[in-house]
Order: C-alpha cells, then sequence, then structure tokens
C-alpha cells in the first residue's frame, strides 16, 4: 500500500515539475515574442504634385465718384459695360461673367468736421468672373490695367482691384495616386532604417493618412499649385 502511495506521489510530482517546465517554456516564448512586437519604427512618407488650377475666380472691383444718385448710377451702367466689353473682347462668355449689386456711400453722413468732400457719393460695384479658362483670365488679370487708361477707376484691395482666386478641384482623383506615393516612400525610409540596425522590417502596427494642402507654388504664379500630403506609418522590427 505504501509502494503503491510512493509511486503515485512520485508520477504526480513529474507531472508537475512537466507541467512547470512547459509553462516556464510557453512563458518564456510569448515574452520572446513580446520583446520583439515591441520594437517599431516610425516614419513619415512624403508625397508632392505640382498641378494647373482648373477653376479662377476674378472679382473686378471700380469705383465712381459724384454729387447727383442719377450722375452716379449712369457712370457706373457706362464703366460696367466697358468692363464686360473688355472681358468679351478676350474671350470672356456672357455665361462667365456675374454682376453684383452697387454699394453707395453717402459722404455727408459721416461729415464730422468743416472738411468738404469732394464728391458726395462714392459708388463700388464688381463684376465677376468665374471660369476654366484659367490661362486666358490669369494674362487678362495682367492687362486689366488698360482700362485705368480709359478712367475707369478699378479698386485698390489689390494692383487693379484684382483679389483673384485660383482653385484646384479635382483634389479626390490624385488622392489614391498620391497616397501610394506617400505609402512607398514611407516603406522606403523604413526599410533603410532596419538595414542599418541588423534588423527586418516586419508588418505595419498603424497608419495615419495626413491632411491633403494645396498652396501656391510661388506669389508670381498662384495659378501653379502644389498638392502635398505627409502619412505617417509604424512598423514593427523583427531580426
Amino acid at each position: 500500500m505504501r509502494n503503491r502511495l510512493n509511486t503515485s506521489y512520485g508520477i504526480l510530482g513529474v507531472c508537475i515539475f512537466l507541467g512547470l517546465w512547459i509553462l516556464g517554456y510557453t512563458l518564456g516564448e510569448s515574452f520572446i515574442k513580446a520583446k520583439t512586437m515591441d520594437r517599431v519604427v516610425t516614419v513619415k512618407g512624403l508625397a508632392e504634385k505640382e498641378v494647373m488650377a482648373d477653376v479662377v475666380l476674378w472679382p473686378i472691383d471700380f469705383k465712381v465718384a459724384g454729387n447727383e444718385l442719377s450722375e452716379i448710377y449712369s457712370n457706373l451702367e457706362r464703366d460696367n459695360g466697358r468692363i464686360i466689353e473688355f472681358l468679351k473682347e478676350n474671350g470672356i462668355e456672357n455665361t462667365e461673367i456675374t454682376i453684383s449689386a452697387p454699394t453707395i456711400e453717402d459722404k455727408m453722413l459721416y461729415q464730422y468736421d468743416n472738411n468738404v468732400a469732394a464728391f458726395r457719393y462714392v459708388a463700388t460695384q464688381t463684376v465677376t468672373v468665374y471660369s476654366t479658362k484659367v490661362d486666358k483670365v490669369y494674362t487678362l488679370t495682367n492687362k486689366i490695367g488698360e482700362l485705368v487708361k480709359e478712367n475707369i477707376a478699378l479698386g485698390n484691395s489689390n494692383q487693379y482691384g484684382t483679389t483673384t482666386d485660383y482653385i484646384y478641384t479635382k483634389l479626390n482623383d490624385l488622392k489614391p495616386e498620391m497616397i501610394e506615393m506617400a505609402t512607398k516612400n514611407a516603406r522606403e525610409v523604413a526599410e533603410k532604417f532596419a538595414k542599418d540596425s541588423n534588423s527586418s522590417l516586419g508588418k505595419i502596427k498603424s497608419a495615419n493618412q495626413g491632411q491633403f494642402t494645396i498652396t501656391n507654388r510661388d506669389q508670381h504664379n498662384p495659378q501653379i499649385k502644389n498638392v502635398r500630403v505627409v502619412s505617417t506609418i509604424e512598423y514593427y522590427l523583427v531580426d
């Protein structure tokens, strides 16, 4: 009976030993794998592309002054007509032109001293061109000064009153290609880092696509745009 108990205890001890050994081995393997998976590298991939704006918004402000409202409206109509004529002569169509209602300022309402304004009324009106003829409009913005020689008082928000917006509307068409470019660039950087650290590049741990930005290439060519995106990717490193 005692021998049988001793045998049972011996078998139990061996089983416990084997169980602890297997558990220790498994935990050790898991720890090694966990430590391996802790090794990561974070890289940024850049993609840039130069594109031409495909839409232009060009507001042309002009002013007239006078002491009689009838005179003001007559002069607005005259200058308005000449500006539209100028645009049509240079290839802009009626459907691309809109005209705002004029705003009229009465200088007498703001006269708080003895200084008398030369003209009681100053009116401002805007003719706006919205077109896909970007190159043509860009040329006209540099040519609009010809109207000043005809005594048309163009606004002064910028030179000749032209605060022109050049817009790129086809970003969605570019996104897949540029995301691929940014991802490829990030991977090349990560592979170089892995090689320099005597490691191999593993799977992606996380990825974050940055915001797309569209800016003017330079201040002199606002119709040429620079599209840019930066992707941040985290890779595992393996031995």
